[in-house]
């Protein structure tokens, strides 16, 4: 059973979340394997994935409302400072989130719903080069 993988690097911005699905969807295709698994990983702790609705802009705008509503940048809330104000809140939002992806591929495409993409949260106030870690297994 051929398996694939790659480490990709994504650039981002300050707590940006990054639609991937062209960059995840283009590296399934070519591969060549028409019928399989595909594993998104990202090995960052202040970082995470989602699949969520790429159609309406207001769906990330207020998932990121409300994720700073959920962990805000208030240091007295954490004893965990080291990489300042940003650094506690950040992992939070990464577990809150998920840090790894399964999607299903069949002839050679990622099949997501109609209105789904992928996505790279950015949970950081500085701009960071993330990895992520492809896994293809199929046939």
């Amino acid at each position: 059973m051929p398996i694939a993988q790659d480490r990709l690097t994504i650039e981002t911005t300050s707590r940006e979340i990054k639609e991937i699905t062209g960059t995840v969807a283009g590296w399934a295709k070519r591969q060549g394997i028409a019928r399989g698994l595909l594993t998104i990983f990202i090995p960052h702790t202040s970082a995470s994935l989602l699949i969520q609705e790429n159609y309406s802009p207001d769906v990330l705008r207020d998932l990121a409302a409300f994720l700073a509503r959920l962990a805000p940048e208030e240091p007295a809330l954490y004893r965990h400072n080291d990489e300042g104000p940003d650094d506690m809140p950040a992992h939070l939002k990464s577990a809150l989130t998920q840090v790894q992806l399964t999607i299903p591929v069949s002839g050679g495409e990622i099949q997501l719903g109609t209105w789904q993409g992928i996505f790279l949260l950015e949970h950081r106030a500085a701009p960071h080069r993330r990895d992520l870690v492809l896994t293809l297994i199929g046939d």
